[in-house]
């Protein structure tokens, strides 16, 4: 447990057996597998947001590029968020626009008018 190793490294410092920096340095790293431990167990330590790797996460850091871009840049920000091709994205919104009476042209004025630029 987190506790029982800190308490231990603590007791090394009061011996003796450790310096300061050492103490310090030896109880963040304790502190910081402990934070990756929960992170991969789904559980909150480093606060707020989304998980990394998350499409959310990826949507939130997502930005439409000032170059390589046709229109408005929102196929190459989804290009590098989810490491698609831009053609195949480009080609997405083109088909949803055709086959679904502009639901993709709607799609991607959302997108536009949300992500913001670089």
């Amino acid at each position: 447990m987190i506790s029982d190793e800190i308490r231990r490294l603590h007791e090394l410092h009061q011996a003796g057996a450790l310096t300061d920096a050492e103490f310090e340095q030896a109880k963040a790293k304790v502190l910081a597998s402990e934070r990756i431990n929960l992170d991969k167990d789904g559980g909150a330590s480093s606060g707020f947001g989304p998980p990394p790797g998350s499409i959310e996460a990826k949507f939130r850091t997502m930005r439409r590029p000032r170059r390589d871009r046709w229109l408005a840049g929102v196929c190459g920000a989804l290009s590098s968020a989810f490491g698609m091709d831009i053609y195949a994205w480009r080609l997405v919104f083109v088909l949803l626009t055709l086959v679904t009476t502009g639901i993709g042209a709607l799609a991607y004025l959302a997108l536009w008018i949300f992500v913001p630029e670089e």
